[in-house]
Order: C-alpha cells, then structure tokens, then sequence
C-alpha cells in the first residue's frame, strides 16, 4: 500500500505523557510505540433523571479511551486494575474511587479484569453543573467539587468504603430517592480530604467539537471495516479529504500515523480473539491482517511479545 511521506513522520507528542502506549491485559502498562484510538462518547440523561446512572457494564474485554462532556464518577470494587485518566497512569487494588472532569479522557476502570467486580458510573451533564450547583448557595460546595474535577480526584480511605457502599444501592432506588442520594454522595465527595489530584493543573482536551466529530466517525469506520483490507484512500474519501490531507489532518489531531492507529488496533481486537482460546492464525486473518509474518511481527512490536506467548500467559 503506498502513502505519502508525511504518514511516516515521527510521533509528535499527545496529551504530554500519555502520547503513546498500549496496555495490556496484565500488571505491565506499556509506554511506548503505539497509541491507542481515543473516541468521543455521546451520553444522554436517563428517562426521568438528571444524571445517567449505569450499573456494573461489562467492558473489561475492551479497551474504551475515550472522553465525553459529562462529568463522570465511577466506582469499582473486586477489582485491580488500571487507572488511567488523562496523563495519570496507576494501578488500583480491590476497589476505586475517581471523579472525572469534562472531557478528559480516560479508560474503562475495568479493563482486562478478570475478577468478578461490582461497577457503577455515574454522568452529569455540564448544563446541570452549571445551572443548578452553581446557583443554589447550599451546593456551592458541589460545584466546588466539579471545579476541582478538571485535575481528576481519586478518592482514598473512609470516604471510599463509605461512598461505595451508599453510590451500589443507588441503581435500585426510584428516581426521586436517587436524585437525594446522589446529591448526598456528592456532598460527601466534597467535604472530604481524602483525595489525590490526578494532575498539577486543569487538563484539557484539545480537540475542537468539529474534529472530535469527524474523529468519532473514522474510529467507527475503522469498527466496521478492521476484519477486511482498509485503504488510506478509502477512509480519505470517507473522510471528505484527499489521501495526503488525511494524513496530514490524521497525525495532526492523534499524533500517530493512520497505519498505526489502524495496526494497534487490529492488535486489541486479536488480544480479545486469543482470549477467547482462538488460534493465532484465526486471531490474525479475523482481525483483517494479511500476512501471519506482518501480524507476528506488529503483535510483538505493540505489546512487547508474540501472539502465542501472550495467549499463553493469559490462559495457562
């Protein structure tokens, strides 16, 4: 497949410290070559409600980063896992806490994990932040707390087991009982001190709305497309751009070569196929790699091993 040259420059950083990496479904988190795709989320309020209220989605077969308006919070326990919102990376153990800001993006809290855990995320719009926290004097200190958000809170201690405990009873509340308990959670989540910022200063997204869009549908391409051969030119047109202004604009708002982009996440895709005790060869061709040789080759340059040797040590 030729592209032009400017698909084959050198990374440019993104998103300062987090540019580039793959995790993988292990205690490593790779920092290296391959960023993964980062897509926009569209969330609405459930029926009858402020906020969305999910309660315990199974994405741990999935690497989700992504990012959305809404502000998140989100509680995991049974769990250890990867916390990585915005340019912090840590590990968690047995349960977690954070709160996240308007468009930061982060990665599902469950990805990889094996264990049998108990979930629930909770989204609020930034309109509800700022027309009712802000303008009712008994939550300022709500909005103070979403303020703050911006850095990413991870929440520690007596507030953790607490909150976790009232935030799992929520998904099975009427909607008036959720509405006061979840201000309550929120309440709590502000008058706390226990708590780390993820960040030394508010972390924004420079995607502009009208590139977030247009990247959301090439990333839905490439959904619907990875398991068969995709040309540059192809995505170009899908795209409404020529091939050489796609590479440009491509590299320019994710800091990577399509090619890349579309390689690692062939690669997530074969990691969920191998789990799932497919072959490697069934893993590959499934994944719309043509060559065993080039997907062997890709695999180990993404995660640091083989196909076979990854599937090994997740199912042995």
């Amino acid at each position: 497949m030729y592209l032009p040259t400017e698909c084959y420059h050198d990374i440019d950083q993104y998103f300062n410290n987090i540019d580039n990496y793959d995790v993988i479904l292990s205690e490593n988190v790779y920092l290296g070559q391959i960023m993964m795709k980062i897509l926009y989320e569209s969330i609405s309020p459930d029926v009858n409600s402020s906020f969305r209220l999910l309660h315990n989605p199974r994405l741990n077969d999935l690497f989700y980063w992504h990012f959305h308006p809404e502000y998140e919070l989100v509680y995991i326990e049974g769990a250890s896992g990867t916390r990585h919102v915005g340019s912090h990376t840590n590990k968690y153990f047995g349960n977690d806490l954070v709160l996240i800001g308007s468009n930061i993006p982060h990665l599902n809290f469950d990805y990889g994990v094996k264990t049998d855990y108990e979930k629930v995320v909770l989204h609020v719009q930034p309109s509800f932040v700022n027309d009712v926290f802000m303008n009712i004097p008994e939550l300022n200190q709500v909005h103070d707390l979403f303020t703050k958000s911006m850095y990413g809170i991870a929440f520690s201690g007596f507030t953790k087991d607490r909150v976790g405990a009232r935030i799992k009873k929520v998904p099975g509340m009427d909607p008036f009982k959720q509405f006061l308990e979840i201000l309550y959670i929120l309440q709590m989540l502000a008058e706390s001190d226990e708590y780390i910022l993820l960040h030394d200063k508010p972390v924004k997204n420079k995607h502009s709305k009208k590139n977030r869009k247009r990247l959301s549908l090439i990333y839905s391409y490439v959904d619907d497309h990875f398991n068969r051969k995709i040309e540059v030119a192809a995505v170009a047109e899908f795209s409404n751009l020529s091939k050489s202004a796609f590479c440009r604009y491509f590299k320019k708002e994710t800091g990577q070569t399509f090619i890349r982009f579309l390689n690692s996440y062939r690669v997530s895709q074969a990691k969920r196929l191998l789990l799932m005790d497919k072959n490697v060869s069934e893993s590959c061709y499934e994944c719309g790699f043509e060559s065993l040789s080039y997907f062997n080759r890709i695999f180990k340059q993404v995660t640091g091993e083989n196909p076979k040797d990854f599937k090994k040590r997740h199912l042995t």
